[in-house]
């Protein structure tokens, strides 16, 4: 059994950088020495000693007996490497004031005679030493146990592993990370010792501390032999290798060798490992060889407080030990530098004619995602991975590069599409894969992550497409790592909150209500932290729940929720338009508590909008805590906070607001990370994703990331509400167009999905690509200069797309005010067909901007809905009914009004009418329904009838998606 012993320290911990988690981190200032013994060496040479009894040499043993001449060599080394080991400090908290190295001893037993020893050593440089101390009969899992607590610990530094010999196995000595085994005894360690490469290891003390005496014998022994009697495994391995690099050569031999008396008078110096009772006689030792013992130690000497009295080998090695912990601080301090990246490519070998998506993305084989990690700088313990292929990277990210500049922020958005979509995802796979693979840039996409929805819908996944993919497409596609489950769970918990509340506050007394909310709980009745903040919001200044006045406990206690006005649905990912409307409450157990409802699909839910706004788990929950579910019958807001499940909602998400990190064909980094509707809420991806991709990418580099549907939507979106959440500025828009969608939007046929392609739109028609231009094209190019950002038009090239219409589409793009237009083969030819692209980008990117929100919060919300619809949509006004206007009055009333606006509407328009292609003027835009999401953040008005529950055609793609139950390969997907 484990003693929960944590001896003290002489100094107090002062993490660099504030760090959650260290468990030494409250260690008091000016502890006593404690304990009584430590492992020592002993040292004696030929010329002063046969007066000792033991070898005819002069022996030293910590110099009480012997004059100060021969102890000397011991005060100065000691003094030396002290020394040295301040200086070294002293310039370590210079550049990193609050730093302060620990050395951790981890032992069996409670003998404090080690732990003294380092402390008073590391008192003189300035280290931290302290120790935990297990039971004498610890087992290997209880000290594997508490080796990978000082892994994780952000504060130690080093870790001495002061146990048995037996208790030093394989599997503990490979559980210490290599960086805080400052004895060196691991065998990542001991194989860089060997092979010469210290700039990550560590010499053992104890090796240093013998090397130092044996080079400072009177007589040089570089040439000369050195005999190493008795020990086993790493120190002995590393002792020999360093006598030998010093030009030394080197035997070994056991006590009990019939050879060992032989040995020792031919050597010019012996060193006696773990010699316990043996010795050698006097009459072995040549005159002059030097003798340095390695054995248990005496009892501490409380004299040897000042190193200019007598020392010994074992304050030697323990100083030694300490300039280990310094380094090993100093190179955990470099790693939490920026890391430049050293990115290796995949290589790429498209073939004609393109394969379909899934087997593009079988064929490459994506690196391990630690690898990938590496290469971009992340540390290991900024990885949770799962699998092979993906990782959420930790949000502690930002802090470490809190100093590191950002590098550029591109956005991709679109035209207004066809029903197919003209491509922007895979534009920006491509634009990344060119950037990083081919222009040798630091570069970084960020996605939203799919919904399983429209993967088993009509629109397939989201990983881009051709040779523009982010890989393995099917995990990409389905599932990820688990948010969208996590939002769903989230969600849902909510929604089954409210209607527990409605049937208990409906079939029970204040008093009962009480009584079960806060109940007793051995004798002792008090409430939650969220039941003290709910008090807090009703103006109930009282923690004691029996000093609640009858009224007091009746405002507490009902949320009288009215049914008719409660805004919050179930989700589930999945197309399913049955769920549209729903009756609950129907079964007898629910006591006639019956009320129609519904479900949205999963990505629709609040929680997901949220997810993308927050840029920290701390917002996160106040979001949470903030979210508004219904309203009460006297007219006032019920929040999730009032329900008293926003704290069990943040511990649901906790994982999912960290991102994963996933790669493209070209072995690229991409963050996927949320994926909110384009139309309810802003389509955009995550604010954190962004924030961590700009860090790491370094001043130099490109973050693209991708805005749902047109320009209108997402990209207005994303500046008016992304950008004011995040504080980020974007350098440069990315404007997808496609020869088809121009057609569409010159005068071209309906486009349907699933359906043949008219002939206008494959066969060349240079009138109608030109109408599309200086229509649709060019007022999305205008929207985006509303905002102060250069734009370049990313013309996305298909097969059937003609010389001529391509050059037409780029030249009238510049007249229409873009900074370069070009065309894109990314889908056929990877990044490669991307490199003009992003050298416009480039180029773009470097312009100043003069970049604005389109309006200021404190305007009022009418006047912030009809700016959007001149500005953006081009219409004359809007038109509001009359129940949009009493939602306004009321969001007003409640202190909504200076939040930004999320206009919701069809994106197959630049109107609210799917059919008026183009670039429609003078209609007034129908507002029917004005809701907010208060946790995101933003006013939604409703423009027309808006689904957030998608159905699925007659043929979904689930007809074409199997697996094969041999190799367990996904076929069908796209």
């Amino acid at each position: 059994m484990k003693l929960a012993t944590i001896r003290s320290a002489c100094r107090s911990i002062r993490a660099c950088n504030p760090r959650p988690g260290s468990r030494f981190s409250g260690i008091p200032r000016g502890c006593p020495p404690v304990g009584t013994t430590n492992s020592r060496l002993t040292l004696r040479t030929a010329s002063t000693a046969a007066s000792s009894g033991t070898s005819p040499t002069f022996t030293a043993n910590f110099g009480k007996q012997h004059g100060e001449d021969d102890w000397s060599e011991f005060n100065r080394s000691v003094g030396e490497v002290v020394q040295n080991t301040k200086e070294a400090i002293a310039t370590l908290q210079r550049r990193n004031p609050g730093v302060q190295p620990l050395l951790v001893i981890l032992q069996a037993g409670e003998d404090d005679g080690v732990l003294e020893i380092n402390q008073k050593i590391a008192g003189k440089i300035g280290v931290n030493a302290t120790q935990i101390c297990l039971a004498k009969n610890c087992s290997e899992d209880e000290i594997v146990e508490e080796l990978l607590k000082l892994n994780d610990d952000p504060g130690v530094h080093g870790v001495f592993l002061h146990l048995p010999p037996a208790s030093l196995t394989s599997r503990v000595l490979s559980a210490l990370r290599p960086e805080k085994d400052v004895d060196g005894i691991s065998d990542l360690n001991i194989g860089r010792l060997v092979r010469g490469d210290m700039s990550k290891g560590f010499v053992p003390p104890m090796a240093s501390a013998v090397l130092d005496l044996l080079g400072k014998h009177d007589a040089p022994l570089k040439g000369k032999s050195v005999l190493l009697v008795g020990g086993q495994g790493p120190p002995r391995l590393a002792l020999q290798c360093l006598i030998e690099r010093s030009g030394m050569s080197v035997q070994t031999n056991h006590w009990n060798s019939k050879n060992l008396k032989t040995q020792v008078m031919q050597a010019d110096a012996v060193v006696m490992l773990s010699a316990g009772n043996a010795d050698i006689l006097p009459s072995w030792a040549r005159p002059e060889a030097v003798i340095i013992r390695c054995e248990p130690a005496l009892e501490p000497d409380d004299d040897i407080i000042e190193l200019s009295s007598s020392s010994g080998l074992g304050y030697l090695t323990a100083a030694y030990r300490a300039q280990n912990v310094v380094q090993s601080c100093s190179r955990w301090l470099q790693e939490q530098q920026y890391r430049p990246w050293h990115l290796h490519s995949l290589k790429l070998q498209p073939l004609n004619p393109v394969p379909t998506d899934i087997e593009i993305s079988r064929a490459q084989t994506p690196k391990p995602v630690a690898q990938l990690a590496e290469e971009i700088g992340l540390l290991p313990e900024e990885l949770e991975a799962y699998g092979r292929n993906k990782a959420k990277v930790r949000l502690s990210l930002l802090d470490r590069l809190h100093s590191q500049p950002d590098g550029k922020y591109v956005l991709v958005a679109g035209i207004t599409p066809t029903p197919l979509g003209e491509g922007k995802s895979t534009v920006t796979i491509g634009l990344v894969q060119a950037l990083s693979a081919h222009l040798k840039l630091n570069s970084f996409a960020c996605l939203r992550q799919p919904s399983q929805g429209p993967t088993f819908g009509v629109k397939g996944g989201a990983a881009g497409g051709g040779y523009a993919q982010v890989i393995p497409m099917e995990e990409f596609n389905l599932h990820l790592t688990g948010d969208i489950h996590a939002i769903t769970a989230a969600n849902n918990l909510v929604a089954a909150a409210i209607d527990a509340r409605m049937l208990h506050e409906a079939t029970q007394s204040d008093k009962a209500l009480f009584n079960r909310l806060v109940p007793s709980v051995n004798g002792v009745r008090k409430f939650s932290p969220i039941q003290i903040s709910r008090l807090r919001r009703l103006g109930i200044n009282k923690t004691d729940p029996t000093s609640l006045t009858p009224q007091e406990v009746s405002s507490f206690v009902r949320l009288d929720l009215d049914p008719s006005k409660i805004t919050w649905q179930r989700v589930v990912d999945t197309n399913d338009r049955f769920l549209r409307k729903i009756t609950v409450g129907q079964a007898s157990t629910e006591k006639g508590q019956i009320r129609e409802t519904g479900f949205d699909i999963a990505v629709a839910s609040e929680i997901m909008a949220i997810l993308a706004l927050a840029d920290s788990l701390e917002d996160m929950k106040s979001r949470l805590a903030r979210m508004v579910v219904g309203t009460s019958r006297s007219g006032e807001p019920v929040t999730a906070e009032d329900l008293g499940v926003s704290g069990a909602l943040a511990v649901l998400m906790k994982d999912a607001i960290k991102p994963t990190l996933m790669q493209t064909l070209e072995g690229t980094p991409v963050f996927v990370h949320a994926g909110p509707f384009a139309n309810i809420a802003h389509g955009n991806s995550s604010v954190l994703a962004d924030k961590l991709a700009l860090k790491l990418v370094g001043r130099d580099g490109y973050v693209v990331t991708e805005a749902g549907f047109g320009a209108d939507i997402g990209m207005e979106k994303f500046f008016n509400i992304k950008c004011r959440a995040s504080g980020l500025r974007p350098n440069a828009v990315v404007l997808v167009a496609t020869v088809r969608a121009l057609k569409m939007h010159g005068g071209g046929p309906n486009v349907s999905a699933g359906a043949p392609l008219p002939k206008e739109y494959i066969d060349e028609n240079l009138s109608l690509v030109a109408g599309g231009c200086r229509s649709n094209l060019q007022k999305q190019i205008q929207i985006a200069h509303l905002f102060g950002v250069p734009v370049v038009v990313a013309l996305n090239v298909f097969r059937t797309d003609t010389q001529a219409e391509i050059d037409l589409v780029c030249r009238l793009a510049k007249e229409c005010g873009a900074s370069d237009a070009v065309p894109c083969q990314h889908w056929s030819q990877g990044g490669r067909g991307s490199v003009e692209l992003a050298r416009a980008v480039e180029e773009a990117a470097r312009r100043p901007t003069n970049f604005h929100f389109l309006y200021d919060t404190e305007m009022p919300i009418l006047e912030k809905i009809r700016t959007i619809a001149q500005r953006v949509y081009g219409a004359e006004d809007i038109e509001l009914s009359p129940e949009a206007r009493s939602k306004i009055d009321y969001y007003n009333q409640q202190g909504y009004g200076a939040l930004p606006i999320c206009m919701a509407k069809t994106h197959l328009s630049l109107s609210h009418m799917p059919d008026r292609k183009g670039a429609p003027t003078g209609f007034v835009l129908p507002i029917r329904d004005v809701r907010a999401s208060i946790g995101a953040g933003f006013i939604y008005p409703l423009v027309g009838a808006m689904s957030t529950m998608p159905g699925l055609p007659t043929r979904p793609c689930f007809y074409d998606i199997d697996l094969d139950p041999v190799t367990e390969e996904i076929t069908g997907l796209f």
